[in-house]
């Protein structure tokens, strides 16, 4: 497989890059983010974009890939509906509409959240706007979305949330998560879990697009 990955340096990101270069079936692993990721590996290569919503100029380097992982997000902490909608929703459907024209054959997988309003219509403001970014994704024409809802994700093997709230979090509650993920495998998951079953369902799919964290766990494990 060749495949894309948004947003690569975050938690999520770090742990199925990981596994991605680790799985002998993936050929090749593109970043696509506003830096590089420095590190080496033969497989890796980095694609630099300076506004991650405009893709022009680089369609020639977005061409000819299996999969995409989404892995970008931003906490909805503070910041107003317009703003959260510009940097969940308007970004990226700028991304995936390019990557559905260029690569029909394409599996798309988006990390989304536990708690996702499909109906759009809730009281909470990034439930809605996270549902109104998966149903629109639904729409492009992949071969494939998966809409991944994660909740509570244990990092593992040095990834860390570039979200200064979720390390505090993540740190308070280091001693326990393993833990929880014994007492609660199909709610508490890893960076290790969630990036394997973003391979298992590039490689195979899965019967449902919108996958919970009970869903992602069996997936990982089958991996």
């Amino acid at each position: 497989m060749h495949v894309l990955i948004f947003g690569a340096s975050g938690m999520v990101g770090q742990g199925v890059l990981r596994e991605c270069l680790q799985a002998p079936d993936v050929q090749k692993v593109t970043t696509v983010g506003r830096s590089p990721i420095g590190m080496q590996d033969a497989k890796l290569h980095d694609l630099v974009l300076p506004d991650l919503s405009d893709c022009r100029g680089h369609e020639a380097e977005l061409q000819g890939y299996d999969a995409c992982f989404f892995c970008l997000g931003v906490s909805s902490a503070g910041m107003s509906e317009a703003d959260y909608t510009r940097l969940t929703y308007d970004l990226t459907l700028a991304a995936a509409q390019v990557l559905a024209r260029l690569n029909p054959q394409m599996t798309f997988v988006y990390v989304s959240g536990a708690g996702t309003d499909s109906s759009e219509q809730g009281r909470s403001m990034w439930a809605r706007v996270k549902g109104r970014t998966e149903n629109a994704l639904l729409r492009l024409p992949f071969k494939a979305v998966y809409l991944f809802r994660p909740g509570v994700i244990q990092p593992l093997h040095g990834a860390r949330s570039k979200t200064s709230s979720y390390r505090w979090f993540y740190s308070l509650t280091r001693p326990l998560l393993p833990l929880l993920r014994a007492l609660f495998p199909g709610a508490v998951l890893s960076t290790e879990v969630v990036g394997r079953a973003m391979l298992q369902v590039a490689r195979h799919g899965a019967p449902q697009p919108v996958l919970e964290a009970r869903d992602l766990s069996r997936l990982g494990q089958a991996a």
